[in-house]
């Protein structure tokens, strides 16, 4: 068993509440991402929607797929809380950048009035408001389904990582628990489990991707690595100094802050490195 202690792992005891809603949702708005729709837009590589089943419903994805050679491992998306919007679509087209099959599924697929999803949500409350209306047993449901959809492309070598922001972020840890064929797991400032039934079936090592200024989920950290430790699994926490929660997408804007544009880099330096390794 390997474990990786968390560098800095900062409580930022002295943050409101209310600051830390702030801080979680009010970023730079998440569907004003004009500067992420105009990199996808000219992005060289084929990316596509496509309609799957799921259950008794059409689940959308966002699918990019990367210019190589071979066959290619996959990378399963889970969105923040805002559902499926441009930057998550621009992170799977990094991903194929990288030499990665990316699928993004949006977990707001038909509960949009007219059975749209993110898109026709018309904002980030709402968005917030039906993805709190979700189960965890149609999440999971969903994911199962686009992880078979990816992993049986003929351009898939069949391995498969699941990565999550926020919200994604602990969707990630819930995925890995029960999906005992994933190659890892990245987790993207996400709580962090605190039962042994929520770690228990974990059988990839899980890569934590944190924010010094979020005490919110910082505050899980420890016990995270306290069961995971116990259960016998593999945990790699780092936290990133001078940065916020969303870093990966506050980074990415064109007029980001230092901290949280260093935090991006270092993240994705760190990520690209750990996916090597499927």
């Amino acid at each position: 068993m390997r474990l990786f202690k968390p560098a800095k792992a900062v409580l930022c005891s002295s943050l409101s509440v209310g600051m830390l809603l702030s801080q979680a949702f009010s970023c730079p708005a998440t569907f004003a991402q004009d500067w992420a729709k105009a990199n996808i837009e000219k992005s060289p590589r084929h990316l596509e929607f496509v309609d799957i089943t799921s259950g008794k419903r059409k689940l959308k994805c966002f699918v990019a797929y990367p210019e190589v050679k071979g066959k290619a491992p996959a990378v399963l998306v889970i969105h923040e809380i805002f559902g499926l919007t441009d930057w998550v679509r621009s992170v799977a087209d990094q991903l194929a950048a990288r030499g990665y099959i990316a699928i993004a599924p949006d977990l707001l697929s038909g509960v949009a009035p007219g059975g749209g999803g993110t898109a026709e949500l018309g904002g980030d409350d709402n968005a917030r408001r039906e993805i709190g209306k979700l189960t965890p047993e149609g999440i999971g449901a969903d994911l199962d389904a686009a992880a078979k959809y990816v992993t049986t492309l003929p351009a898939c070598n069949g391995k498969l990582a699941v990565s999550g922001f926020c919200w994604g972020g602990k969707q990630t840890f819930d995925y890995a628990n029960k999906n005992k064929n994933l190659k890892a797991a990245f987790s993207f400032y996400g709580t962090c489990p605190n039962t042994k039934e929520q770690v228990a079936n974990i059988s990839c090592p899980v890569y934590g991707f944190y924010a010094e200024r979020d005490s919110r989920v910082g505050a899980t950290i420890p016990d995270g690595i306290k069961v995971m430790k116990e259960a016998k699994k593999t945990f790699e926490p780092v936290t990133y100094p001078a940065s916020s929660h969303g870093f990966m997408r506050v980074g990415d804007y064109p007029k980001a802050d230092a901290g949280n544009k260093s935090a991006r880099d270092a993240a994705w330096k760190r990520w690209e490195s750990l996916l090597k390794k499927l």
